[in-house]
């Protein structure tokens, strides 16, 4: 059902911390989700906030209804609950906690951003994209994310006539943020402050794709202004994309959230898990007969919250973070322990299995 577009330059003000989980249904969780939703969840509820959680099932052609519902099962499992999302009342005006059901959202923002000037259309291809990028892809991807090389600008200045002959061709455009030349700075609540240059953000991002699909990058952005998210802890793979989130933010009149970016749980030879690593989802960790505390523990163990791996509850751990940041007090913007910040991957051993096996009863 079709509803009116907010009015994007005035967002509810949300004074209270507002966190987010926010899962791709693109598969089963594993013990890097688990990682990354633990912290953000220990985040929030530490600090007394209502938690959000959001399915980003904007790729129509991955995402599904079943993972998004075994997602929500194996959240629970493992203790961490929500007070807004998918399975619940609405108790805000938001029309979805699906991406894919908020399009009219997303298209009221590009509606102003191309108001206000700030969007044109590209009609590069990909081939060609990747020609101007001109070096090969890296085989192990950065832990703070690959914005990849900058886009040069090609279609950033092209007449109208230029334009229709472009499309006379059967080119079909994407829209690109036309994005200022000043660099952004922001403080990371781990990694400390920042400064990307245009050309390390990528330059020019797109905003749709040329098939009509919104890109993350936008939809992210309106989505957590729309639902007054003000904390955001990701991982550090993500840190990249901070800048063009907050060119986003500043453009369409939301208030900045604040960023904490996590190491990412790697394997034992410094790749980050992923599907290869079938035996490490939580589903199948369940089935091993691996309790949730023992998740828990360790993974609470590997942030620095707990001296040894000894199972732990999601409450436990979030009160004792809360004595942590009280203790802490005079730096508000300090969530996690210090050492978290010192590397940007966290290694498994060669056998994790084993490895949370043998955490001991508290």
């Amino acid at each position: 059902m079709a509803t009116a577009m907010p009015d994007l330059a005035d967002p509810n003000p949300c004074p209270a911390v507002r966190g987010r989980l926010a899962p791709s249904p693109t598969g089963y969780l594993h013990l890097g989700n688990a990682w990354s939703f633990l912290l953000a969840w220990l985040a929030c509820r530490s600090a007394g906030g209502t938690l959000v959680l959001r399915m980003e099932d904007l790729d129509p052609e991955r995402s599904r209804p079943a993972f998004a519902a075994a997602i929500m099962e194996d959240l629970r499992w493992l203790g961490l609950d929500w007070d807004e999302g998918p399975d619940k009342e609405k108790a805000r005006s938001m029309e979805s906690y699906f991406q894919s059901a908020r399009h009219a959202f997303y298209q009221g923002a590009l509606r102003r951003l191309e108001e206000d000037g700030a969007v044109y259309p590209c009609y590069c291809t990909r081939k060609e994209l990747r020609s101007l990028a001109g070096a090969p892809h890296p085989t192990r991807e950065s832990p703070f994310g690959d914005s990849g090389a900058a886009y040069p600008g090609t279609c950033r200045f092209l007449s109208g006539e230029e334009r229709r002959m472009r499309e006379q061709e059967g080119r079909r455009a994407c829209l690109r943020l036309r994005c200022p030349e000043h660099p952004v700075a922001f403080q990371d609540a781990v990694y400390g402050p920042h400064s990307f240059s245009p050309a390390q953000w990528g330059g020019d991002f797109a905003l749709q794709r040329s098939d009509g699909v919104i890109a993350y990058q936008l939809a992210v952005v309106v989505d957590d202004g729309l639902m007054g998210i003000s904390q955001v802890v990701r991982g550090a793979d993500l840190l990249s994309s901070t800048p063009r989130q907050l060119l986003l933010f500043d453009l369409l009149g939301f208030p900045r959230p604040s960023y904490a970016h996590i190491p990412l749980i790697c394997d034992a030879e410094g790749f980050r898990l992923a599907k290869r690593h079938a035996s490490l989802s939580l589903r199948s960790l369940r089935e091993q007969g691996v309790p949730p505390e023992n998740i828990l523990g360790f993974l609470a163990w590997k942030a620095g919250l707990r001296e040894r791996p000894e199972t732990a509850r999601p409450q436990e751990l979030a009160h004792d973070l809360a004595g942590r940041r009280t203790a802490w007090g005079a730096d508000a913007d300090q969530i996690f322990p210090p050492k978290l910040g010192a590397s940007a991957r966290l290694l498994l051993g060669p056998d994790p299995l084993a490895e949370l096996c043998a955490v001991t009863a508290r």
